[in-house]
């Protein structure tokens, strides 16, 4: 009886676990070959790997780091569901991998050997780029712009573009900060959305966002995600105003965190991306200046929850224009420095109880109450009748 089940030990791995652990570990060692062969450009390599659509949609992404590490594992026969961290890094812009979850499924195939069905995001999770269809890149001296299902003209207008608004956002900012762009410019609104991990309506009309960990110089990456079709409706001027405005989100980062109202990261980037432009202020702030007129004179700064993507429109729109005036208005009165060490003292608190009034008593020598009405103020001479 004890050689027997000894013998059964070995054959099926009594109950299981240690077959199901020798063909986990089976897998990771299939997916080290793939990453590897990826990195290594060997189309061949990769395809012993699986049939799983992968190689030729990112071959022209510049990859310095491509990795799985298995999180769960579930067998059934011949099939495997597998739950991976997926971390990467794109050659000289990432300053440390960027993670994804993903779903992978595979199968053994009469040989005993293991191939990659499919990888796709896991449940919830936001989608990469060439998860869409294959990419094509274009590099601009400070920029690269990834894309898919646009042409490469499309894209070399995006990296001019992008190009421009580093050397804005420096002149505004400062240079401490990285000066390097990536810029993902998927087929549609949905492309966008996927990979945001978000509905669609929640960034229907907006032309652009950042992602990014703020807080830290240290983040692993940015990506300035483009909604095309609210980004193609607009002009000239209106599409260098979004990317320096995206742009500077990526400057700022660091010294953006859980203190910064969003009056003031947002309307610091509309400063920076309207700055040079010679916009008047009713030409920016056509919503807020027809409240103005009309008699509808805001009572305080846009909160936090004015600037929520599935809000209204309109009032979305006075709040970014809200807060671009705010920081128009330290600009004028008390200097662009001025503006700058504001942001920074504002972000340094840590927290946001305390933070906005903390600074305002020591980089502009008020009281947010005071402020709040010098704005108002402001208001009325910029956008009144």
């Amino acid at each position: 009886m004890l050689t027997l089940c000894l013998l059964l030990v070995v054959l099926v791995g009594c109950g299981g676990r240690p077959a199901t652990d020798g063909a986990r570990a089976e897998v990771q060692r299939l997916l080290d070959r793939r990453a590897a062969a990826l990195l290594d450009h060997d189309a061949a390599a990769y395809g012993a790997t699986g049939d799983a659509p992968g190689y030729g949609r990112l071959r022209a992404v510049p990859l310095a780091a491509w990795s799985y590490r298995l999180t769960s594992f579930d067998r059934t026969g011949d099939r495997v569901t597998a739950a991976a961290e997926l971390r990467y890094r794109v050659a000289g812009h990432d300053a440390a991998p960027v993670t994804a979850s993903r779903t992978l499924e595979l199968a053994r195939d009469a040989g005993g050997r293991w191939t990659v069905v499919s990888d796709r995001p896991a449940p919830g999770a936001a989608g990469l780029l060439w998860d869409q269809g294959t990419v094509t890149a274009v590099r601009g001296a400070d920029s690269l712009v990834l894309g898919v299902g646009r042409s490469r003209a499309e894209l070399r207008a995006f990296a001019g573009l992008a190009d421009r608004a580093v050397p804005a956002v420096s002149d505004a900012w400062g240079t401490g900060w990285s000066g390097r762009l990536v810029v993902l410019v998927p087929a549609s609104l949905d492309g966008m959305a996927a990979l945001l991990g978000s509905p669609a309506s929640a960034y229907r009309g907006i032309a652009a966002v950042t992602t990014g960990e703020t807080g830290t110089d240290r983040a692993p990456a940015d990506r300035i995600i483009v909604n095309p079709d609210a980004y193609g409706v607009l002009g000239p001027a209106g599409r260098r105003v979004v990317l320096t405005h995206e742009a500077t989100h990526v400057a700022t980062r660091a010294h953006t965190g859980a203190a910064t109202p969003l009056w003031l990261s947002e309307g610091y980037a509309d400063w920076v991306g309207y700055r040079g432009t010679g916009h008047s202020p009713a030409q920016a702030a056509p919503e807020l200046a027809r409240a103005v007129s009309g008699g509808r004179l805001p009572a305080g700064l846009p909160a936090d929850r004015d600037f929520a993507f599935t809000g209204d429109a309109t009032a979305l729109a006075q709040a970014y224009e809200g807060g671009w005036l705010a920081c128009r208005l330290i600009a004028e009165r008390w200097g662009e420095a001025r503006l700058g060490a504001f942001y920074r003292a504002v972000g340094a608190h840590g927290e946001r109880e305390g933070a906005v009034e903390r600074a305002t008593a020591d980089v502009l020598g008020t009281t947010p109450a005071e402020f709040t009405g010098l704005w108002r103020q402001y208001l009325r001479d910029q956008l009144g009748d």
